[in-house]
């Protein structure tokens, strides 16, 4: 009778699901089973047992596993799933015009006077009606779009067509609010400035992205 059989190949799959489950008292009592059977076993219940498991290794082939079973495995047991990681996208734009440049250093002095205008009559109001906090709205909402414009000309984001209308109406709209404080040449000037920057960031794309060439 063979007796260098390995123990562990009489071992059912439920007792290697049990063994893998990590409890070590019940892995221990079931080594110490299979030990034993293994010890007293005939050759008759041998034979019986090794055709047992030739039907169960053709019913349930074992797994294959590879390196990075055992570290997914322990990510899901602890509530961590281990999440695919991916290149983060990378949007690059077509270069700087002359005339971006000239919109961009026209919409900061826009928005340096707006900043300027409407700080200065908030600290020169002495009882704040509600005119002049609409006045002070008129200057710091179009100074922050200003901003705003300067950031979507130099970064791309997504749904350029949208904020440019949104922040080319703000401006609009305090400038036209401003009609009593800002004389007809003053207003025009803010939005043409607004105008420009708005084209220019709508004509200014992302780059092509060159051929791969397998590097």
């Amino acid at each position: 009778m063979p007796r260098s059989l390995c123990p562990y190949c009489l071992i059912t799959p439920v007792e290697k699901k049990m063994l893998n489950s990590g409890r070590s008292l019940v892995a221990d009592s079931i080594i110490q089973k299979v030990k034993w059977h293994f010890n007293h076993v005939t050759s008759a219940q041998l034979g019986s047992s090794l055709e047992k498991i030739q039907e169960e290794l053709e019913f349930q082939p074992p797994a294959a596993l590879t390196l990075e079973d055992p570290d997914v495995a322990n990510g899901v047991m602890n509530g961590h799933t281990q999440m695919p990681l991916e290149p983060a996208p990378n949007f690059r734009m077509e270069p700087v015009t002359a005339l971006g440049v000239l919109s961009l250093v026209l919409n900061i002095m826009c928005a340096a006077l707006n900043l300027i205008r409407g700080i200065h009559l908030a600290e020169h109001s002495l009882q704040v009606t509600h005119e002049e906090v609409g006045n002070i709205l008129a200057f710091l909402i179009p100074f922050v779009a200003c901003i705003f414009q300067c950031y979507l000309y130099l970064v791309y984001s997504p749904a350029r067509t949208t904020k440019v209308v949104l922040m080319l109406l703000f401006i609009c709209l305090g400038n036209v609010y401003l009609h009593g404080l800002r004389n007809l040449w003053q207003i025009l000037f803010h939005v043409g400035v607004a105008s420009l920057s708005s084209h220019q960031i709508l004509t200014r794309q992302l780059q092509e992205k060159p051929a791969d060439c397998g590097v």
